[in-house]
């Protein structure tokens, strides 16, 4: 799961659009996986905190790119191209 945050911000970048994407859930999945990462370091245990690092930098990425083009059309900015 760490990684699968990473295809879809991808997918942002190059359509510009995240009209199909839930703020919600992308909101509520960036605070889990922020959640766990602060739990593994509290217990200091390195398999939670490997397993979480890359799920919280993906899952904020996405969060932040559906911020930046949820308004955006991207039929729009491939039909100016």
């Amino acid at each position: 799961m760490s990684f699968g945050y990473y295809p879809q911000a991808y997918r942002i970048w190059k359509l510009k659009s995240a009209r199909e994407l839930s703020l919600v859930n992308y909101t509520i999945l960036s605070i889990g996986t922020t959640l766990w990462l602060a739990y593994g370091i509290l217990i200091q245990d390195s398999t939670i905190i490997f397993g979480f690092v890359f799920g919280v930098i993906g899952s904020w990425l996405v969060l932040a790119l559906i911020l930046k083009y949820r308004k955006t059309d991207g039929a729009s900015v491939r039909d100016a191209q």
